[in-house]
């Protein structure tokens, strides 16, 4: 599939009760051509993490209404979007007007991100922003029918851009991995939100064997430890529990 055809799919979804950055504008935060910046900002990643290639895919549930539904991009928010276009070399312009808004888990995501130097391409499994009825600027979890959806996407860039590592975060994506990644080592790890920082930067820390200044602690012990050293050479799929979900 043509990156060009990937966008075009995409932006044709179209659901009750979710926004679609890529074709839809906010009337309230959105600047007139917002869409087409977001879908130039989607097509230019894409292009560049096909050259450059992709080690692992971080993988989310859906996109939030103070990131991904403003920039069109997982994990990111109006103060991560810049970084997130330099780690890939390309230009990225900011598709909203107004003060800029963070999202709590694309601060720590990209905390993260910048102690890591393989090229992590993030994704979720709904790709677009699911809300409350007439509650456009509230989360909710994707249905089964959206999650289908945006299963068939997850599956078409999973072939774009061929990562040799899915890491799931939280335990919608990691079911979602496991039922595609055929091919790819399927790693799942705890979502930041809802008190989950530390353990996810623990398990990201030993997964891709970093140090965050003595962050790591008794949320993370020795079992889990030695699954994740396993995890980074042999390629089996974690069994552990996990309550985070977005």
């Amino acid at each position: 599939m043509r990156l060009n055809q990937f966008v075009e799919e995409l932006t044709g979804l179209n659901f009750k009760n979710v926004f679609n950055p890529y074709a839809d504008r906010c009337i309230v935060h959105d600047l007139d051509d917002a869409p087409r910046r977001r879908r130039d900002s989607l097509r230019s990643i894409l292009a560049a993490a096909r050259e450059r290639g992709v080690e692992s895919m971080w993988i989310g549930r859906d996109l939030g209404f103070r990131g991904g539904r403003r920039t069109g991009l997982a994990f990111t928010d109006d103060a991560t979007i810049g970084t997130h276009g330099e780690r890939w070399a390309v230009s990225i312009e900011r598709p909203t007007r107004g003060e800029v808004m963070h999202e709590r888990s694309a601060g720590t995501i990209w905390n993260v991100l910048s102690q890591i130097k393989e090229p992590v391409f993030l994704w979720n499994v709904f790709p677009l922003h699911p809300h409350d009825a007439d509650m456009p600027f509230s989360n909710r979890s994707h249905s089964s029918l959206e999650r289908q959806a945006g299963e068939e996407i997850l599956r078409q860039l999973i072939r774009l851009l061929s990562p040799c590592r899915l890491v799931a975060i939280g335990n919608d994506a990691a079911r979602s991995a496991r039922r595609l990644g055929h091919k790819q080592q399927v790693v799942q790890v705890r979502h930041p939100s809802y008190g989950g920082k530390k353990q996810f930067t623990a398990q990201i820390d030993v997964l891709y064997q970093l140090r965050f200044q003595g962050q790591l602690n008794s949320s993370f012990g020795v079992e889990q430890r030695q699954l994740f050293s396993r995890l980074r050479g042999d390629g089996q799929r974690p069994v552990r529990s996990d309550r985070g979900s977005t």
